[in-house]
Order: structure tokens, then C-alpha cells, then sequence
């Protein structure tokens, strides 16, 4: 009876509390997702180029990135659910401030301060999820992850779209607002983690700065080059050369630190390692797909933002089934490496079918090339975490957790940055080869072809869905063209991740929390100093023996060829 009753009890135990970790996920993505199909409608609204587009997306991945590492490091410190609870009012601050923005800048620098939010909720609701579920029984819950991600990532484009064509886009930015307080209310009443030994408290400041630097300059010198000045110039000797003595400066402060913000020694473990090169071509599509597909429904088949949303849907059921049937699977037969050679395959094949799309490639054709490649990603983006967690030092399960995080957000904000840096000159290139038909087309409009070209002329986005045919579907083409140009970015990064997982050393999974691990570890310093077999008095008062082996054994029910 008594062995039974970890099993029955765990659920209620654990649900009420992953509820509330649930709904603050549900808020980053909610707020992410339902501005996603608006953003050609609010670039244009605020007279922003190519290069702001950019920019509204990657100012959040950037901070993402860069905070996610921070972020794990103060969880493996401070309270975490404090910290938590501090990212969801942070996020969702400056996501309302975001919809008072009156141009590009503005914008941008509000999304920035969103994603130092947003990276906390990443890592620290994969950190917590540690505390409280095993490795082994994760998969088991994926399904409700699959279903906040679903809601979140197909409802949100659809509420955008709807709020942005009926009472315009600003109303976006405030949705989030009653759900992070309900988050909120719900962490504080269900989520109590387990109490945490005192440690001294170090923060590697210098870093940060370092991390930041680094990171910041190459993702300006990829946006600017070519535009800004030229690939070869004197910005680009010194954005480089600048970003190259940061890391080198990062690494060596990160050797020295006593709690480093990345501890390099996480390196020394192959599924680290591994699954963070794997993590990165991850970012990439997940990020820099689900960005430019609704550009692309928008600019190369004059969609609305209602209608984007509604067009992205295959991508996002890929994701949700491939995640929540996977997870399942996980769960029940211990078995993960063949699932993430799987996906990765299919982000291979659908990075490289998006490629080959064009402005009038069949709907069925590309809502395949979108769902193979949401599958893809639904089937490595949480089991890349789950297997660095299976495996890592359970007192530095934050940095552990974060670090996979961080270079998945940096995949996809690189990833973001050259993608939207390849649009950007296609497409110039493109309207440059494309002017006698652009002039054509306009002169066969007379008069009103004046505002028209006017409009185009000014590098600002164009409103493709308002424009009349004859120079529509020039500019759907040039948008098509390049937005396909931009996806063959992903296709080599995915074969580098797919080599990754191929390598992923196949360990079982544990069936013990964090917590459980971390108790454990203490009990087992704890009989170092007691040979095995000797008599030792228990609290109870009775006599026991300790066999340090068994013990272990006895803390993990897994069956045989599982003991993780």
C-alpha cells in the first residue's frame, strides 16, 4: 500500500502546481504569438523598412538569449519562484508598453526589455518543471505543454488577426495582461518548492557584460552589412574583431569566475554539448520560420494578418501532435534517441521544401512543407532539454537547463538576423531587376499609380493585400522569391543538427526529480565515511545497516536497463 502511494499521489500533487508554470509559458507565447501575423501592418503603420521588421523580432531573441543563461544562474541561487514570478510582471510591463509605442524605435526597445522576461520564463519553467516531475514521467505531461503551446501559438496569429482588423493592432499588446495575473495568483497559492541549502551568493557581472557585448555586435554588424556599409569595411574589421575579443574575454572570465554565468566544465559532458549544437538549428526554425511564414502569407499571397493566422495553422499542428504523441511515447517505453533523429529529419525536409516555394505554389503543397516541419520541431525542442536534465549535475541543474535554452534562443536570433538580412537584399536586388515591369504596371494605372509608387519607393513595407493586381503580384513574387531564399539559411544547420543527435550518447532516462537526486547525492556523502555493512542507529532508535549500493538502488523504482 504504502509503495503505491508516490504514484497516486504525485498527480494531484504535481498538477495544481503545473498549472500555474503552464499559464505563465501560456503568457510569454501569447503575447509573442498574437502581434506575430500584425507585424507587417505595424511596421507599416510606423513607417518601417525591411530592417525594423528585423529588428522588432530580434530585439526580444536577443535579450531572450542573453537572459536565459542569467536567469538559470540566479536559480541555481536565489528562490525560483520568486524569480519566476518577477519574469511574468517584467514580461508583461513592457509587452503593455509596446502598444503605446509611436514608432520603430520605441518598439524595439520595448520588445528588448520583453525578452528579459521572456528569458526568464523560459529557463526557470524548465528548471522548476525539474523540481517537481522525474525525467521518465515528464512525457507523460507534454500533452498539457502540447496544448498551451497549440492555444497560444494558434490561437494567438487568429486573436491578432481579429483584434488587429477590427480594432487595430495596438489592442494586442494588452491581451496577456489578465492571464499573467491569474499565473501569478495560481504560483503563489500551488507552487512550493523545495527548501534550498544557503549558498553564497556570486554574480559574474563581468560576464554578463561580456555576453552581452559579444552577442549585440554580431547581431548588428549581420543586420547592417551590406546596407548600412559594405561586408568588407572598416564597421565590419571592427563589429567583428569586437564581437571575437568578447567571447574570448567571456570564456576566459567564465574559467575564473567562481560561479561563472555559463560553467564551461558543462561542456566536458557530450549530451551537453551535443544537444546544444543540436539546440541551435532548433531555434532557427522554430524562430526564424514562424517569423517569415507570416510575412509570407502577408507579402507573397496578399493575405491579411485574420487570414495569415489562419494559414500558419498546419506548422503549428505538426508541432502540437509530434509533441504530445511523442511525449507519450517517451513516457511509456523509455525509448528517446529514435524520436529526435526523426525530427531531425523532418526539420531537414521542411526547411528545405519551404525553399522552394513561390507566390502561387499550390496551399496543400505548402501546408505539407509547414507541418513536416512543425513536427520536426515539436519532436526536438523539449526532448533536447529533457535529456540534459536526465543527465546533469542536479546543483547545476539551472545553468544546465538555461544553457540549452540560451543557444536555441541564439540560434534563433542569429538565425532571424541573417535570414531577414538575406530578405532584405533579395528582395532590393529583385525590385532593382524587376523596375521596367514595376514602371509598367504602374503607368497602366495613370493617376493613381503616383501614391502607388510613391509608397514603394519609400523602403517602408508595403500593405501587399491593398495594392491593385497588376503590381500585387510583382511584389508577391519578389517577397516569395526572398522569403525562400531565406529558409535555405536553416537547411546545412539542420544536417549539422541531425549529425549532433546522431552522436547523442543513448542514456536511459531517470525516474527521480531533482530534488530527489540532490537528497540522494547528501545521503550518499553522507555513508562515505561508514563502511558498508556496519550497524548504525537510526532516528527511530532501531538498528540498521547501511549498504550505500543498496540504498541507491532502493531510491529508484525503475525497472532493469533503466537506472538512469
Amino acid at each position: 500500500m504504502t509503495a503505491s502511494l508516490p504514484e497516486t499521489a504525485a498527480p494531484r500533487r504535481v498538477l495544481p502546481a503545473l498549472i500555474g508554470l503552464l499559464l505563465g509559458m501560456f503568457v510569454s507565447m501569447l503575447a509573442s504569438t498574437v502581434v506575430s501575423t500584425s507585424l507587417p501592418v505595424i511596421v507599416h503603420d510606423l513607417s518601417g523598412d525591411q530592417n525594423a521588421y528585423t529588428w522588432v523580432i530580434t530585439a526580444t531573441l536577443l535579450t531572450t538569449a542573453i537572459s536565459t543563461p542569467i536567469w538559470g544562474k540566479l536559480a541555481d541561487l536565489f528562490n525560483r519562484k520568486l524569480l519566476i514570478q518577477i519574469a511574468i510582471v517584467l514580461f508583461v510591463l513592457a509587452t503593455a508598453a509596446a502598444g503605446f509605442s509611436q514608432n520603430t524605435d520605441t518598439l524595439i526597445a520595448f520588445r528588448a526589455v520583453q525578452g528579459l522576461g521572456a528569458g526568464g520564463l523560459a529557463a526557470l519553467s524548465q528548471v522548476i518543471m525539474a523540481d517537481i516531475i522525474s525525467p521518465r514521467e515528464r512525457g507523460r505531461y507534454m500533452g498539457l505543454f502540447g496544448a498551451v503551446m497549440a492555444v497560444a501559438t494558434v490561437g494567438g496569429p487568429l486573436l491578432g488577426g481579429v483584434i488587429t482588423d477590427a480594432f487595430g493592432w495596438r489592442f494586442n499588446f494588452f491581451v496577456a495582461l489578465p492571464f499573467a495575473v491569474a499565473a501569478l495568483f495560481i504560483q503563489q497559492r500551488t507552487l512550493h518548492l523545495p527548501p534550498r541549502a544557503k549558498r553564497t551568493v556570486k554574480i559574474d557581472y563581468l560576464g554578463i557584460v561580456l555576453l552581452s557585448t559579444a552577442v549585440s555586435l554580431l547581431l548588428i554588424w549581420v543586420t547592417n552589412a551590406g546596407r548600412s556599409f559594405d561586408w568588407a569595411s572598416t564597421e565590419t574589421l571592427l563589429m567583428v574583431g569586437g564581437a571575437v575579443l568578447a567571447t574570448i574575454l567571456f570564456i576566459v572570465v567564465e574559467l575564473r569566475s567562481a560561479e561563472p554565468l555559463v560553467p564551461l566544465t558543462l561542456f566536458r559532458d557530450a549530451t551537453f554539448t551535443l544537444a546544444t549544437i543540436a539546440s541551435i538549428a532548433t531555434g532557427l526554425a522554430m524562430f526564424g520560420t514562424s517569423v517569415f511564414l507570416s510575412q509570407y502569407m502577408q507579402m507573397a499571397r496578399g493575405a491579411t494578418p485574420t487570414q495569415a493566422g489562419v494559414m500558419t495553422i498546419p506548422m503549428i499542428a505538426g508541432l502540437l501532435l509530434a509533441s504530445v504523441i511523442v511525449g507519450a511515447l517517451i513516457t511509456r517505453f523509455g525509448h528517446w534517441k529514435p524520436f529526435l533523429i526523426a525530427g531531425g529529419v523532418l526539420l531537414i525536409a521542411g526547411t528545405f521544401l519551404l525553399s522552394t516555394i513561390h507566390y502561387d505554389t499550390n496551399f496543400a503543397l505548402v501546408s505539407l512543407y509547414m507541418f513536416l516541419l512543425g513536427a520536426g520541431v515539436g519532436m526536438t525542442m523539449q526532448n533536447l532539454v529533457l535529456i540534459v536534465q536526465n543527465t546533469a549535475d542536479p546543483t547545476r541543474m539551472g545553468a544546465a537547463s538555461s544553457g540549452v535554452t540560451f543557444f536555441r534562443s541564439l540560434g534563433g536570433t542569429i538565425g532571424v538576423s541573417v535570414m531577414g538580412a538575406v530578405l532584405a537584399s533579395t528582395a532590393t536586388g529583385l525590385f532593382t531587376d524587376r523596375a521596367a515591369d514595376l514602371q509598367s504596371a504602374l503607368a497602366g494605372l495613370g493617376a493613381a499609380g503616383a501614391p502607388v509608387a510613391q509608397a514603394l519607393q519609400s523602403g517602408t513595407i508595403p500593405q501587399v493585400s491593398s495594392l491593385p493586381d497588376t503590381v500585387r503580384v510583382i511584389v508577391e513574387d519578389v517577397y516569395a522569391q526572398s522569403i525562400a531564399h531565406a529558409f535555405l539559411i536553416a537547411v546545412p544547420v539542420a544536417v549539422v543538427s541531425l549529425i549532433a543527435i546522431l552522436f547523442l550518447p543513448n542514456r536511459p532516462l531517470n525516474r527521480m526529480t531533482t530534488a530527489e537526486r540532490v537528497a540522494a547525492s547528501e545521503a550518499d556523502l553522507a555513508t562515505v565515511s561508514v563502511p558498508a555493512g556496519m550497524a548504525t542507529l537510526s532516528t527511530t532508535g532501531t538498528v540498521t545497516t547501511v549498504d550505500a549500493t543498496s540504498r541507491r538502488r532502493a531510491r529508484s523504482d525503475a525497472p532493469m536497463g533503466e537506472d538512469g
